[in-house]
């Protein structure tokens, strides 16, 4: 007899860049990836459509207001006790606000590519970037 199947959690994940081409990345104050930057993002909630879900949680996480423009790609990441994070990240363009870290971000900042190489990472984002063509210049 096999065991339950992973319990699926979705979530999103938002690409934003500046106009000198530099990528918006928040360092996370929770697991998983404490510690680590990342793109902005979290759990989507019951009812929410993933659009929604990006423009809140960038809002909460950055200060700054979006608008999703269209769908990357997705990655598959374990979670604690056999949970499986399925993100959904999505291009965005910025439309106002400004930035300062909150919620679940200790700091945010627009991030170029030598000090994206300088930053400790979360598990799987440069790759998964770079096969979306999105890393910073």
């Amino acid at each position: 007899m096999t065991g339950s199947p992973p319990k699926r959690v979705r979530c999103v994940g938002a690409v934003l860049f500046d106009d000198a081409g530099r990528l918006l990345l928040i360092r996370r104050v929770n697991e998983p990836g404490r510690g680590r930057w990342s793109v902005p993002g979290g759990r989507v909630e019951d009812g929410e459509t993933d659009q929604r879900a990006v423009i809140r949680e960038v809002a909460e996480e950055t200060g700054l207001a979006v608008e999703v423009t269209s769908w990357l790609g997705h990655v598959q990441r374990d979670g604690p006790d056999g949970t499986v994070f399925d993100i959904h990240d999505y291009s965005c363009r910025v439309t106002g606000g400004t930035l300062r870290a909150g919620d679940d971000a200790d700091r945010a900042r627009w991030c170029d590519a030598e000090a994206l190489a300088t930053l400790p990472i979360v598990t799987g984002l440069i790759e998964a970037l770079a096969g979306w063509h999105c890393l910073p210049r």
